[in-house]
C-alpha cells in the first residue's frame, strides 16, 4: 500500500494531517446527520450555495493571483531594465 511507504519515508506532516482528519470525520458526522433531517430540495439549494461561494472564492483567489504575479513580473522587468522599483 502506498500509505506505508509514504509513512515510512515521513511525507506526512502529523502536526496538520491529524486537525485535518479529526475535523474532516466530524464534519462528515454533522452533515450527514443534517442532511437526513433535512428535506431534499432545501438541501439541493442550500449546497448549490455553498458551490457558488466555493466558486466565488475560488475565482477571487485565482484573480488575486493573477494581479500578484503581474505585478512581480513587472518589478523583475524593471530591475533587469536598471530602473528603480518601490
Amino acid at each position: 500500500m502506498a500509505i506505508i511507504v509514504i509513512i515510512k519515508n515521513r511525507l506526512i506532516n502529523w502536526e496538520i494531517g491529524i486537525p485535518i482528519a479529526v475535523f474532516g470525520i466530524l464534519g462528515a458526522i454533522i452533515g450527514a446527520s443534517i442532511s437526513v433531517k433535512m428535506d431534499v430540495n432545501n438541501l439541493r439549494k442550500y449546497f448549490g450555495i455553498f458551490l457558488s461561494v466555493i466558486a466565488v472564492f475560488e475565482i477571487y483567489s485565482l484573480i488575486k493571483k493573477y494581479i500578484l504575479d503581474k505585478k512581480r513580473h513587472n518589478s523583475i522587468k524593471k530591475n533587469e531594465e536598471g530602473e528603480e522599483t518601490i
